[in-house]
């Protein structure tokens, strides 16, 4: 349910998963905020979910003005995987595709690994804490079903245990994306992240692809520092809103 040059649409998944009407407008500028509003009082939107170029000051100041407030700050990075290519690695923790079967493990990973995650779902106060881990969790899951959402997961796995995965798309013949991680605590730290990034990479290459974007929190260092030393480079962020509107407003 669009506008016609207006980047916002009501949130069927959001809304049956937190019990009210939700909204969500990908790149607000600043001459789209007054529609955008008109837009949530005609569709009795209780809440809007928004992101705005952080470059986009006077757009930024006027979602303040109109009583957004900021829940996170997403950072994007690529990587030129010609000049990049991942380097080889040695390791007992075995990296492969995903079997048809395993997505309740993959959801239960993601659950596990996410849970607390202080992405902007968790950062609003007045959801359900337990509602926005289901968030990643059912990400994960259709990440295994639906290709619309993920193209390949991958798998690390240590003794027949299925601990971690990650997942790729392909967005065009030149540019992939890695999407979603998730790395069982008990076993964080051994560099399985790394090992799925690189095999995510891997993928790609043997596609032909040259170009492969990531995005994340800005304050999720750990994962920024491996992009790093594989050759990503940080490009544009994004400011995340929510706005809570009265009921019948």
């Amino acid at each position: 349910m669009k506008l016609k040059d207006l980047p916002i649409f009501l949130s069927a998944i959001d809304e049956e998963r937190f019990g009210i009407r939700t909204a969500k407008v990908e790149k607000v500028e600043l001459h789209d905020i007054p529609n955008i509003m008109r837009f949530c009082k005609e569709n009795e939107v209780r809440l809007l979910l928004a992101r705005c170029p952080t470059s986009d000051l006077p757009a930024v100041q006027e979602l303040e003005r109109n009583g957004f407030l900021l829940m996170d700050t997403l950072i994007h990075y690529s990587c030129n995987l010609r000049e990049n290519p991942p380097p080889a690695y040695v390791s007992e923790i075995r990296i492969r595709s995903f079997i048809p079967g395993e997505e309740e493990i993959i959801k239960a990973i993601a659950a596990e690994a996410f849970d607390g995650y202080l992405g902007h779902y968790h950062a609003d106060s007045r959801l359900d804490k337990t509602k926005c881990n289901e968030t990643y969790a059912d990400w994960a899951y259709k990440s295994c079903l639906h290709k619309e959402v993920a193209d390949q997961v991958f798998v690390a796995e240590l003794k027949d245990k299925v601990i971690g995965f990650g997942t790729v798309r392909e967005n065009s013949p030149d540019e992939g994306q890695v999407i979603l991680f998730g790395v069982l605590k008990a076993y964080q730290g051994m560099g399985i992240y790394r090992m799925i990034l690189m095999t995510c990479m891997k993928w790609c290459i043997d596609r032909n692809i040259e170009i492969m974007i990531t995005s994340t929190q800005i304050t999720n260092l750990a994962v920024q520092k491996v992009w790093i030393r594989l050759g990503f480079d940080p490009g544009c962020s994004y400011y995340t809103f929510h706005k809570w509107f009265a009921e019948n407003s």
